[in-house]
């Protein structure tokens, strides 16, 4: 069947190709029209052929021409006529089956692309004379008697009319985009090309290197002499055998990329949001069965993991109600609302508190001239020195010598204190610095923040001591506390042997540590 050619100019008002006059100009789509046979796509209308008009390279004298007609008339289906056949048949050798929006351009008539592609199926592919139609005998005319020229060409163009109304009141269409180009910036994920279906970075992308410049003759490989292959093309043969493992591995790993549809990152980020944090640790963790899997049975996978972790939770939440000896869900479910709001309050902050934004307010003077009674009352006389406070007072009166010499006039000190409220607390001389003597045949051990945790809780003599003995900050903190609660239960005193006892180490070490507390003023030599 010959196919007309049509010219791609400009496209009519209603979709398809217009036919213009080569000599005037005219629009010659919807009538007869004559077209040379020796020119390429030059089409007149019938005033300029009668006329002998012409123009480039065609002589009317001499070139053959054809008449072409409107061909509205019914040839297979009541609703297309044989020029939308044409076109439909020709749209299809131009831009290929499966076009079908370029086609129903290329045919006009506001043909819909659902349109042309049912029409093509049922007249085309479902004919029992496939693939020609079921009227393709020339001799049929059943169709345009039965429909005549007249009646036909006015259903088409009512049609059209309605069609043309239709599309003024529907809103705007989106403009057609350009096609996404097969390279890695037209894609969500980076570096695939959706039209290559590749990486830009593959999987062993190396892979290639090893056999690019080798190459296989006719003939090569094979020892004449004995029919056996040689070294090197066994060697060959190995590289392409590790070669096609790579490309394997390759394949197996778009496979499962393309089987889990990860492509989609948008949609695969927002089903993740969607999750909860301990949900989407646990389908991590279950991500690597998903190159021995479907995407349907990982998917089952994935949710009946996700529902035995919502069942562990439940059993937990339930063990833990019973605990609280909660029987019925109401007052489960007021425990646990009470519970989040204790978590969510802020923790009391103290005097003690050390965070940095947490500042004690400033004490007045006269509230701490108070508290500093209060302590002294407070403050046994056998108590050790560092523990009794020494606050600012002035200097007292010659009234009071005798007092502060424990001799008052109205009765000895008890407690700490006169048996007269007047009576000012004692005064204590400066402390003098204790330096520890070193150990004979042993160098001190040098204490920092790194090697030793603990030392933040010492002070600088106490620091200075563990340094010489060679005694780390915490067992020396034991030490202490076990020296300082046997001290009280014998009134403070102790002997220097109980203190070894007690320590359990060597004695030389055990004699500074006893000096030193004995200096401090914790404990009392008996």
């Amino acid at each position: 069947m010959g196919v007309i050619r049509k010219k791609t100019i400009s496209r009519g008002t209603e979709g398809g190709l217009k036919y213009i006059c080569d000599i005037c100009s005219a629009d010659i789509t919807a009538t007869v029209r004559i077209r040379c046979h020796v020119c390429t796509d030059y089409d007149l209308c019938v005033q300029c052929f009668k006329d002998g008009s012409k123009s480039r390279d065609h002589d009317p004298a001499i070139h053959e021409f054809l008449v072409i007609e409107q061909h509205s008339i019914p040839i297979y289906d009541k609703d297309w006529g044989a020029d939308e056949e044409l076109c439909l048949l020709e749209g299809a050798e131009v831009y290929g089956l499966g076009s079908w929006a370029d086609i129903a351009d290329h045919i006009g008539g506001y043909r819909t692309k659902d349109e042309v592609r049912d029409h093509f199926v049922k007249t085309y592919v479902d004919s029992s004379n496939f693939p020609l139609p079921e009227n393709a005998d020339p001799r049929d005319k059943c169709l345009s008697e039965e429909v005549p020229r007249e009646m036909f060409q006015a259903r088409k163009k009512r049609r059209i009319e309605e069609r043309r109304e239709e599309a003024k009141s529907a809103p705007p269409a989106t403009p057609k985009q350009k096609p996404t180009a097969s390279v890695p910036a037209c894609h969500e994920v980076a570096g695939y090309m959706p039209g290559r279906l590749e990486f830009e970075t593959e999987f062993a992308n190396e892979a290639e290197e090893a056999v690019q410049h080798m190459q296989f003759d006719p003939g090569d490989g094979l020892n004449p002499r004995n029919g056996e292959v040689e070294p090197e093309m066994e060697l060959k043969l190995v590289v392409m055998d590790i070669y096609n493992a790579r490309l394997t591995s390759r394949a197996d790993r778009k496979k499962v990329i393309f089987e889990h549809n990860l492509l989609e990152y948008k949609k695969s980020v927002a089903l993740d949001k969607k999750k909860t944090k301990e949900e989407l640790a646990l389908a991590n963790k279950a991500k690597p069965f998903a190159r021995m899997m479907n995407h349907a049975d990982f998917e089952a996978f994935t949710s009946q993991l996700e529902f035995e972790h919502n069942l562990r939770q439940a059993i937990a939440q339930l063990q833990d109600w019973r605990q609280m000896c909660i029987g019925d869900l109401k007052t489960g479910e007021k425990y646990e609302q009470e519970k989040q709001a204790r978590a969510a309050r802020p923790a009391p902050t103290g005097a003690f508190d050390r965070q940095a934004g947490v500042r004690p307010e400033k004490k007045t003077e006269k509230e701490s001239n108070v508290k500093a009674a209060v302590t002294l009352e407070l403050t046994a006389p056998e108590l050790p020195e560092r523990l009794k406070p020494t606050p600012p007072t002035p200097v007292p009166p010659p009234s009071t010598i005798a007092t502060i010499n424990g001799t008052h006039p109205k009765g000895p000190l008890t407690n700490g204190t006169s048996n007269t409220a007047n009576i000012l607390p004692p005064q204590h001389e400066k402390k003098t610095r204790y330096s520890v003597p070193p150990l004979s045949g042993t160098a001190p051990l040098k204490l920092t923040s790194e090697n030793a945790t603990d030392l933040h809780l010492l002070t600088k003599e106490e620091a200075e001591l563990c340094s010489v003995v060679r005694l780390m900050p915490k067992p020396y903190l034991v030490i202490k506390e076990t020296v300082l609660r046997e001290a009280m239960k014998n009134g403070g005193a102790l002997k220097r042997k109980t203190v070894r006892e007690l320590c359990k180490i060597d004695s030389s070490k055990c004699v500074k540590l006893f000096d030193f507390f004995v200096h401090s003023g914790w404990i009392v030599k008996a």
